[in-house]
């Protein structure tokens, strides 16, 4: 019979762990929270000084009771929840739900599921810390009060099904303001004038950018004043005035956290932060490796700081001057400081073990585990690595009075870059500087002007908007993907490839906002209450003061605003389809899985049917419009109308086009428009 009793939050966990442990250990999981304050109300007694009502979730009974069962047979009990507040808050709801007295319990933590980690923290367990829960119960609470208190409102003045949060509305109008910015912005007209200039002894031209005069920038704002100063250096030669060389240094990147993981992974492998976080919990909990068992791949992946364990730094060190050689082997150094909001909880996130090559796992990993894998293998590789080293190369040169600069890098020492690079180019051409001296004068032998207009800021991609909120301190790193994720749920904003654009239920949601509850969109107001929750955490402040100060000033402006809004009515956007019952043209709408078309002469008539996005082009064997389809797995590709009469599907975008050489129709492939027979090959020339 086992004498100790380990309780983890995810059954994943448990075959890792078990296998850990001895005999005298059993192991189970809790399924994440066991007690939540109830759906069908508020959750807490404001006569009654706020105190929460927590039940049991649905669905739980049994596995409380199978805990509870085995829980009475145990000498100890170790609670193994995740090392966050969160996980603090799981275990004291489990003592609770459970009955467990205070003597009974123990709680552990540990940032990776290894042998040694697990193994440790079973030699310094502790009580739990009611600090951490507190925080994560006020958060709970403010979060509810938001939701239930603004939701309401929302439902009655525009309708039902949509939300207000404490996070998502501010996440929200930061996408608002950003397209309102590029909705007013004006471009400005500029030019740049580029010279080729022959240089003695030098089969390679030196390409210089106009810089400005008298040693200060200067943009060309019109043709005018481009047409002035072409004249100008018509007539004259360039001057070599000043020459340069000086080594820059690109420092190796610290470890991920939470956010930085987000962006990486959404910038290097296209995934959206749901997908990045889903993969990376799979990679902590453990995955099974060949002749390994299941093993916990990398440390914790909340997290918001970039600090290392001395072992792990101390393997990492031997392994790169081993694998690189002494010279890829930084000095030892600093981690970047704690900033702010930053709660340096635990550890960045890194490999449980350094000696695992991406490669050695491969075959065990499904492609995108193994891709998220060696994105943090090597991002932690990388930074105990030195530094790349880059010699700059710069030439001034003067002609009619105004200056022009030619700049160029090429790469001395690579470094970290060695096993990580993030987009920028190992090597720069350089320009011919060998032939130069100061003083040698150039002749030009062209010109290249062109005109271009300042650009509007960039619409959000799910990685920027991660890094804005991150910076002005909203939110954690556990909830950056579910803000996104529930944005996008509520049809607030559309993701168009890449871009997040704010939709027009999106608007009115978030003018309401602005208008009836400035305070809970406020940026600042925001991440100074994540700081006061911080504080929390931290034993300075009683969570109660913090709810007893901020929820009578919410139920008075939900009040003024039930009084005084005015409902907004948005119009359903018609399709082309037409009721086959009752002959209406019919909308589309928006359900928990997607756009569908519904008839708008509900509740007379409840005809509803798949929304198929045509996309312009005939079907190439029956002649009916071709429309995007997914799988079940969520693959987009293209299939026919007429479906299931028609059988036509392609995975590539069909252009409408035929093959010149064939016959068969021609389909997208990146920028290029090829043959959808493989074996006729045909590629259209590019209009470029």
């Amino acid at each position: 019979m086992a004498k100790y009793l380990v309780i983890v939050e995810s059954p994943a966990k448990v075959n890792t762990i078990k296998k850990f442990l001895g005999a005298n250990y059993q192991v189970m999981a809790s399924n994440g929270h066991v007690r939540d304050l109830p759906k069908s109300q508020l959750g807490f007694d404001v006569e009654n000084d706020y105190e929460p009502k927590y039940i049991t979730i649905r669905g739980k009974g049994d596995i409380l009771a199978k805990l509870r069962k085995e829980a009475k047979k145990a000498e100890k009990i170790y609670l193994a929840t995740d090392p966050d507040r969160e996980g603090e808050a799981i275990s004291w709801h489990l003592s609770k739900a459970l009955k467990l007295e205070d003597d009974q319990i123990k709680r552990i933590t540990f940032n990776e599921i290894t042998k040694n980690a697990v193994k440790a923290s079973l030699k310094e367990p502790r009580a739990i810390n009611m600090n951490l829960v507190d925080a994560q119960q006020t958060r709970r609470i403010l979060d509810r009060m938001v939701g239930y208190e603004i939701s309401p409102v929302l439902w009655a003045k525009v309708k039902r099904g949509l939300s207000a949060g404490r996070v998502q509305s501010v996440a929200l109008r930061l996408i608002c303001d950003r397209e309102a910015a590029i909705e007013a912005f004006i471009p400005k007209e500029y030019w740049s004038l580029d010279v080729l200039l022959d240089v003695p002894g030098s089969k390679k031209p030196l390409k210089a950018q106009f810089y400005g005069k008298d040693s200060k920038k200067l943009t060309i704002e019109n043709e005018t004043q481009l047409n002035e100063i072409v004249k100008a250096v018509e007539s004259d030669k360039f001057v070599v005035k000043e020459l340069a060389h000086k080594e820059r240094k690109k420092k190796a990147p610290m470890p991920f956290t939470t956010s930085t993981l987000q962006q990486e992974a959404a910038n290097q492998l296209n995934f959206s932060t749901q997908k990045t976080m889903r993969i990376a919990q799979q990679l902590y909990e453990g995955v099974s490796i060949e002749g390994e068992g299941t093993i916990g791949l990398i440390t914790y992946l909340r997290t918001d700081s970039t600090r290392i364990a001395a072992e792990a730094d101390t393997a990492a060190r031997a392994y790169i001057e081993k694998t690189y050689g002494e010279k890829y082997l930084t000095q030892a150094k600093k981690e970047e400081a704690a900033k702010g909001h930053i709660q340096d909880a635990h550890e960045g996130i890194r490999p449980t073990d350094i000696t695992r090559e991406p490669v050695r796992v491969k075959e065990s990993l499904s492609r995108d585990q193994f891709r998220l894998y060696q994105l943090i293998w090597r991002r932690f590789t990388a930074s105990r690595m030195a530094d790349a080293v880059y010699m700059m190369n710069h030439v001034q040169l003067e002609s009619g009075g105004y200056e022009f600069s030619a700049v160029s890098s090429k790469l001395s020492f690579d470094g970290f870059m060695s096993i990580y690079n993030d987009g920028e180019e190992k090597a720069a051409s350089a320009p011919a500087v060998d032939h130069l001296s100061e003083g040698m004068e150039l002749s030009v032998s062209e010109k290249e002007t062109q005109q271009h207009f300042t650009q509007p800021p960039a619409h959000f991609t799910e990685a920027t908007l991660v890094r804005m909120l991150e910076e002005k301190g909203i939110g954690r790193p556990s909830t950056y993907a579910p803000t996104i994720t529930t944005i996008l749920a509520r049809h607030y904003i559309t993701k168009e490839k890449k871009n997040l654009y704010v939709t027009e239920l999106g608007q009115v949601v978030n003018n309401i906002m602005m208008k009836s509850f400035p305070i809970i969109v406020d940026a600042e107001f925001t991440a100074n209450m994540e700081s006061l929750l911080d504080m929390v955490g931290e034993g300075m402040v009683e969570w109660k003061s913090i709810v007893r100060n901020f929820y009578p000033d919410l139920h008075e402006a939900v009040e003024a605003a039930n009084r005084e809004l005015e409902s907004v009515k948005i119009e359903d956007q018609l399709s082309d389809e037409f009721c086959e019952l009752c002959g209406r043209q019919m909308v589309i709408k928006y359900g928990p899985h997607g756009k569908f078309l519904a008839c708008p002469g509900f509740p007379d008539c409840r005809n509803t049917k798949p929304y198929l996005e045509k996309i312009g082009v005939a079907c190439p064997k029956c002649g009916k419009d071709l429309v995007i389809r997914k799988t079940k797995k969520g693959r987009v590709y293209y299939g026919c109308e007429g479906a299931p009469d028609c059988d036509f599907m392609s995975w590539n975008r069909p252009t409408g086009h035929n093959c010149p050489k064939c016959g068969s129709y021609m389909i997208k492939k990146g920028n290029r428009e090829c043959c959808s027979d493989a074996a006729c090959g045909y590629i259209a020339k590019s209009e470029e």
